[in-house]
């Protein structure tokens, strides 16, 4: 057992110190220590960490960046490994990186920057700033100050993957709850357009769940509603996510299409027929290129396509055949996902007999590589990066794409450029304000609780934005 402890100033930095602490001992759940134990008691735990104190730093931030820089070269030289991200635990890498090339501030002292503050390795320096650079150039048309994106959640899937942590129910148990949500649904968008009726709205995203899993009439019925109560004359992308292959049809592709969608998902996750039957996917690879087929047929000129890395029983050799067979296919954009297992989706990966896989695993790194070379080979650039908790490899999810075929909404929410209005069960909005604020309102994950609180989700969204 892994153990920390602050013998000399205030735990103000509790959460940074584990989260380095689970990076360097994957698989360790570190247990916070109220004092240095007696030698007796010390015996207990494999590792005590003694969390070193900066007092002669006045501001909170440098304090921490301090402490977090003594953890991981001590930790480092301990355990003889790097990050490759350095001392950064937080989920938005690009986002520092955005704000000094924003300040004017040059390659080369970015780099030295990033670099001495935060440890970074250079390869994911050069991504970072890659990355960074191609966000500017998508975002140069958005309506940063006065405008806004909207976010719809289909809380519904066909079956429930072993890995999600997403509020996601399965249709097999709550078919008979689709209706309902969906006139809550148009509930709470009705009102969040009265918010927002006099802002220009530059995206929309309809995500999930799985939306497809909606039948055809219920998505015709979402899309009209959300045609009609929102102005989408200066819409610069419209997204949904139809995900999985199993919930396609070519009768939702033209409802779709009827209505001014233009980009979608079709994500596989992995092509190798093991790993869907394990993660509980319950489609086939053939389902999946039939669906991209359908798709391509029906005119969708914009599919993106989700994989993960370090899913369970998966090393480069089976990573090497997925990109193989998703080449074949062309999508336009391809979300490239190391695997984040959160305690709910262990438990159930775990009761499954799956061997999970941790930040630790030594071959994620190999894997990445090998969907960055894939990507490159379809002419696809980096456009967007994010990182979780106990990532495999300690890594980060990016999105590559075609030129002109990025998911504008993916950056603006992870750089937090813009409030985004999100409705459904377990959404969250978010106001951002001029000066650099960033408020949240947050809709409850239970469906029952979401269709008796509406009027208190719709309250928090107009104190959010009053």
């Amino acid at each position: 057992m892994i153990a920390f402890v602050f013998p000399d100033g205030p735990d103000e930095f509790e959460y940074d110190v584990r989260g380095l602490l689970t990076s360097f001992f994957p698989g360790s759940e570190p247990v916070k220590l109220p004092e240095i134990p007696d030698a007796e008691s010390a015996l207990d735990y494999e590792f005590i960490y003694r969390v070193p104190n900066f007092p002669g730093l006045k501001d909170k931030t440098e304090r921490k960046n301090a402490v977090k820089r003594a953890v991981y070269r001590e930790l480092s030289g301990l355990t003889g490994k790097t990050l490759p991200w350095g001392t950064l635990t937080g989920i938005r890498p690009t986002k520092l990186v955005m704000k000094q090339l924003e300040e004017g501030a040059s390659e080369d002292a970015i780099r030295r920057f990033m670099r001495e503050m935060y440890l970074i390795s250079e390869e994911k320096l050069g991504l970072a700033l890659q990355i960074a650079e191609n966000e500017r150039k998508i975002l140069s048309g958005i309506h940063f100050r006065d405008g806004y994106s909207l976010y719809a959640g289909i809380p519904f899937c066909p079956s429930r993957c072993l890995y999600c942590s997403f509020t996601s129910y399965p249709l097999e148990k709550f078919a008979d709850r689709t209706d309902p949500y969906l006139e809550t649904l148009f509930e709470e968008l009705t009102a969040t357009a009265a918010i927002f009726k006099d802002r220009p709205l530059d995206t929309v995203y309809i995500g999930g769940g799985t939306p497809t899993a909606l039948t055809a009439e219920q998505l015709d019925r979402l899309l009209a509603r959300i045609g009609s109560l929102f102005d989408l004359g200066r819409l610069q992308e419209f997204t949904v996510e139809a995900g999985r292959p199993d919930s396609i049809t070519r009768e939702k592709l033209r409802v779709m299409k009827n209505h001014p969608v233009s980009r979608i998902s079709v994500n596989p996750q992995s092509m190798n027929e093991e790993t869907l039957s394990l993660i509980g996917r319950r489609h086939s690879t053939a389902q999946l290129e039939e669906a991209f087929r359908l798709a391509r047929e029906e005119g969708f000129d914009n599919i993106n396509m989700d994989i993960i890395l370090g899913l369970p029983g998966e090393g480069p050799r089976e990573v090497e055949e997925t990109i193989r067979r998703i080449r074949l296919l062309e999508p336009d954009s391809l979300t490239v996902h190391a695997l984040a297992v959160k305690r709910a989706s262990r438990l159930k990966m775990e009761a499954a007999g799956a061997v999970i896989p941790g930040p630790g695993q030594t071959d994620t790194e190999e894997m990445m590589h090998i969907a960055a070379e894939g990507a490159a080979a379809m002419g696809m650039e980096p456009y967007y990066l994010y990182r979780q908790k106990n990532m495999a490899g300690n890594l980060e999810n990016v999105g590559y794409a075609r030129p002109g075929k990025a998911g504008i909404y993916n950056i603006l929410i992870m750089e937090e450029k813009q409030s985004i209005a999100a409705c459904g069960a377990g959404t969250v909005s978010k106001a951002v304000w001029p000066d650099g604020r960033i408020e949240r309102a947050d809709d409850v994950k239970d469906l029952k609780e979401y269709t008796e609180r509406i009027d208190e989700m719709i309250e928090r969204k107009k104190h959010l934005w009053a």
